[in-house]
């Protein structure tokens, strides 16, 4: 009997390791919980991409929807997503901001001039403090600020056009009807 067990305990170690795995390849990594959502958003200073005076801020949130797109040259995906960055950077009443995560700042240069640059503002995040901070996972992913500073949404993977249309517009809409409150779809 205990030799029917030494060979029987890796086949069922290898069904549980299946399992497992299959259970993972199902999950959506888009659905990553924020403990963020519906807080202020950090605080945090950067050197700005262009101009280290120029740089952007926790106090450069406010007054609107503000989105904080965390991005990197060397990021496959981010390149993907640039033109739905494009089309929401000119929505109107929305602004949006870019944190160059750990990217030397002459790629991130190179990046944006060769693919469109829609922010505002971008700030270098060498270390990926700022980015812990916002409890990023990995880049890209999009964060939406509210007029008083507060994470209503964030959007973990790379945005399409697609989400901009039916995701990210409505919300905008809903979080300047609601002056602050959070949404009733905020994730």
């Amino acid at each position: 009997m205990a030799r029917k067990l030494i060979f029987l305990l890796p086949v069922l170690l290898f069904a549980a390791l299946l399992v497992a795995f299959a259970m993972g390849l199902n999950h959506d990594p888009s659905l990553l919980p924020s403990a963020l959502i519906n807080r202020p958003a950090p605080d945090f200073n950067l050197p700005g991409l262009y101009d280290p005076a120029k740089g952007l801020a926790r106090k450069d949130f406010g007054g609107g929807v503000t989105f904080v797109n965390f991005f990197a040259s060397w990021c496959a995906p981010c390149r993907d997503e640039q033109p739905a960055l494009m089309a929401l950077a000119h929505l109107p009443g929305v602004a949006l901001d870019g944190v160059a995560y750990k990217d030397k700042p002459v790629d991130s240069r190179r990046f944006l001039a060769n693919l469109g640059d829609p922010y505002r503002r971008v700030g270098i995040d060498s270390d990926g403090t700022t980015a812990i901070n916002f409890g990023v996972y990995g880049v890209p992913e999009t964060y939406l600020v509210d007029g008083t500073g507060h994470i209503r949404y964030r959007h973990v993977g790379p945005l399409s056009e697609e989400d901009v249309e039916r995701k990210i517009v409505p919300l905008i809409a809903r979080v300047a009807a609601g002056g602050g409150k959070p949404p009733a779809a905020a994730e």
